[in-house]
């Protein structure tokens, strides 16, 4: 993935997956591609080393070296990146070294949901995940009209939509729908690629941030 194998000759995005699970990265893959504006070129990948999951500040302190390796490796050669996952990891250090545009799926989906919804909840994973969800919230000036709600299942459980994991996603939806949300916005790469089949279940809108990060990455890059 260095600057001399892909050069900006096309369409080209890169999307990273900041943990190491390839289970996980597989599952965004095929929801980037189903997303994608055909003619734009993905490659989606995520580090050798760091955590497993995202799940605690621990966790992202760790994954953060990792991924600013990944990003200094493939300065240059893409159109646009994303950072698929709930959080702004590294984001800031992309944005000082690329001259491309550069979102993380929580910065994007929660811009669309602001956009379309009064009120909206994010529903993430464990419940570790949510002070940094909701400082990330706060920083998008969108407190007042977010709320976010923890499911309480880890990301490969979430990931691997086990019984246990898809009982406590629909109780998190429920809670969010009762307390007036007008939206779901998935917080977590764990559930990337669900937002149709999700909406027609619960007859509420889901917004995927991957769909939201490609969408506006195509749209900066290529407009």
């Amino acid at each position: 993935m260095d600057r001399t194998a892909h050069p900006v000759t096309s369409r080209r995005l890169l999307v990273i997956n900041p943990n190491t699970n390839v289970a996980v990265t597989e599952r965004v893959r095929r929801a980037a591609q189903a997303y994608v504006t055909p003619g734009t070129a993905l490659d989606v990948v995520n580090p050798k080393q760091g955590p497993f999951a995202i799940e605690t500040p621990q966790d992202r302190a760790a994954a953060v070296p990792h991924v600013i390796e990944l990003i200094a490796r493939a300065a240059g050669a893409y159109n646009g990146y994303i950072l698929a996952c709930f959080d702004d990891i590294a984001i800031a250090e992309a944005r000082q070294a690329l001259s491309a545009p550069v979102i993380s799926m929580a910065e994007a989906g929660i811009r669309a949901a602001a956009a379309h919804h009064a009120r909206f909840t994010v529903v993430t994973t464990v419940e570790a995940a949510v002070p940094t969800i909701g400082a990330l919230v706060g920083v998008y000036g969108m407190s007042e009209r977010c709320t976010v709600r923890a499911t309480g299942i880890g990301v490969s459980e979430t990931a691997a939509m086990t019984e246990k994991a898809e009982i406590a996603l629909a109780a998190a939806v429920a809670a969010s729908q009762a307390s007036g949300s007008g939206a779901v916005v998935l917080g977590s790469g764990a559930y990337a690629g669900r937002r149709r089949q999700l909406t027609q279940a619960f007859a509420t809108p889901f917004i995927d941030g991957l769909e939201a990060a490609l969408n506006y990455c195509e749209t900066a890059a290529f407009s």
